[in-house]
């Protein structure tokens, strides 16, 4: 995760790479309710005015984040999912009975995999990206930018060129992670 950046904008092509790549991901029944907020320009100052206000600004850690040339914010459509699985071809799931019938919310699956597949395809165009979350900032997300109320926010991912002189990671990455040994299990737990 990239949490500074130069000012240096994208070109057209990587941003194009980039929303590809996103909804070449999975979909639970092909349902497709992936969307993507796709922020340039001024518009990553909106999103910034709405976010992370100017007083705030001053202490926060990681400045250089502000300075992404792109933001890009997936959404998906719960009752897209509820729809689709109401269909003839997959009512015998009961999925379409609503969306607390879901044991494992798939769109959230879905909308992982979109996101994860923008991590990736930033870092084979020699970018850096982050994915955060926008937490208690979803609504006036999709109040400034005019997201209709039924699509739900995955988070948001700044992408750009890479500042590495500035950029220090996030304190929980030095937590150490799980040996795949301890974590991986052939055949059985």
């Amino acid at each position: 995760m990239v949490r500074s950046y130069r000012e240096e904008p994208l070109h057209t092509d990587h941003i194009d790479a980039i929303v590809r790549a996103a909804h070449s991901g999975p979909s639970a029944g092909n349902s497709r309710s992936l969307d993507l907020l796709v922020l340039t320009g001024a518009h990553v100052n909106e999103y910034w005015d709405v976010t992370l206000p100017e007083p705030a600004r001053e202490t926060f850690p990681w400045p250089g984040l502000l300075l992404a040339p792109v933001l890009l914010v997936p959404y998906v459509d719960p009752s897209t999912y509820v729809d689709r699985y109401a269909e003839p071809d997959k009512a015998r799931t009961g999925l379409g009975a609503g969306a607390e019938a879901w044991t494992v919310p798939y769109w959230w699956v879905d909308g992982g995999a979109a996101a994860e597949n923008v991590l990736i395809a930033a870092t084979a165009l020699g970018l850096g990206a982050c994915l955060f979350g926008q937490f208690d900032n979803e609504p006036a997300v999709r109040e400034r930018f005019g997201v209709p109320e039924r699509k739900r926010a995955i988070g948001t991912i700044a992408v750009g060129h890479p500042n590495h002189a500035e950029d220090r990671p996030s304190l929980s990455a030095g937590r150490a992670r799980r040996p795949i040994d301890e974590t991986t299990h052939h055949g059985r737990w």
